[in-house]
């Protein structure tokens, strides 16, 4: 009888095993199928931290999609009962949704408080019906949608240091800041025309013109500056996989600086993903000679 209950339970312990598996897997093809940037960059961290940054940018993914793209569904039911799921399952420790199973699994596992959780649903239900922001609302946005995503990888890289977590936690706003602000920049025409969205407060962009684009460009180039002192001192097996998603954003952002305003309202700026693997490889040497 005893030797029974033990291969039940190893048995049941083997599916479970299986079923997380298969949940961080599904995370991994969400990331991989949206975002090549970070994808490059996660494949550079140690590998101790893939899952978890897979299972936080697929539940990421999910709560944008709702916003972004089901346009013939009810948005703001879905974004609510999207909320109630995610905290369900947090709570409960399992789901049957696999993009919230591997999530769950990483917030209670590295103890992500849920306030970061709560505000960045808050900045994906802001998109659904604030169209034109001023100062207040802008930051508030940004710290909801894209700093406290660089505050959960965060709590993944330091491993329940909090001391180590309240140090970089700074840096990793700014960082993640620099990364939203040049998203908003090389997407203003899709922004406006598509959405009728208007990010940067206190900008007409009827008459969008040089010093509009320089101060924006002033401001994003501090966030940079910010946060690359914080990447320096991430733990080594996280370094490299940042500092990717660092030059990917640089380089394009770059890009952006040496264009006329007139030609960011018109079209989307990107650079090529033959361009992001030699950013890849660059980073790989500089890697080795401990220059980063």
């Amino acid at each position: 009888m005893a030797l029974n209950l033990y291969f039940y339970t190893s048995m049941q312990a083997n599916q479970i095993e299986l079923y997380n598996q298969t949940c961080f897997d599904c995370s991994r093809v969400v990331t991989q199928k949206y975002s090549t940037s970070f994808s490059i960059g996660i494949k550079a961290f140690e590998p101790k931290f893939r899952a978890p940054v897979y299972a936080i940018y697929g539940f990421v993914r999910l709560a944008d999609e709702i916003v972004d793209t089901f346009h013939e569904h009810d948005k703001h039911k879905l974004i609510k009962e999207f909320r109630l799921d995610t905290f369900k399952a947090i709570e409960q420790k399992i789901s049957l949704n696999p993009i919230l199973q591997a999530f769950q699994a990483v917030v209670n596992q590295y103890q992500i408080n849920p306030d970061l959780i709560d505000a960045f649903l808050c900045s994906m239900e802001m998109d659904l019906d604030k169209k034109i922001h001023n100062k207040e609302s802008y930051q508030t946005y940004i710290y909801g949608s894209a700093e406290v995503i660089g505050l959960m990888c965060l709590k993944v890289f330091c491993g329940g240091d909090d001391k180590q977590y309240l140090h970089l936690l700074p840096a990793a706003r700014s960082l993640g800041s620099a990364f939203q602000k040049v998203n908003f920049l090389r997407d203003i025409k899709s922004d406006l025309e598509e959405r009728g969205r208007m990010y940067f407060p206190e900008i007409d962009f009827t008459n969008f013109g040089e010093a509009d684009k320089q101060r924006i460009e002033a401001d994003i180039k501090k966030d940079f500056d910010d946060g690359f002192k914080g990447l320096k001192q991430l733990p080594k097996g996280a370094r490299l996989g940042i500092y990717i998603a660092y030059i990917c954003y640089s380089q394009l952002f770059k890009k952006i600086t040496k264009l006329p305003a007139s030609i960011v309202l018109q079209k989307r700026i990107r650079i090529s993903d033959t361009h992001k693997l030699s950013l890849y490889c660059k980073a790989l040497v500089q890697q080795k000679l401990n220059l980063i």
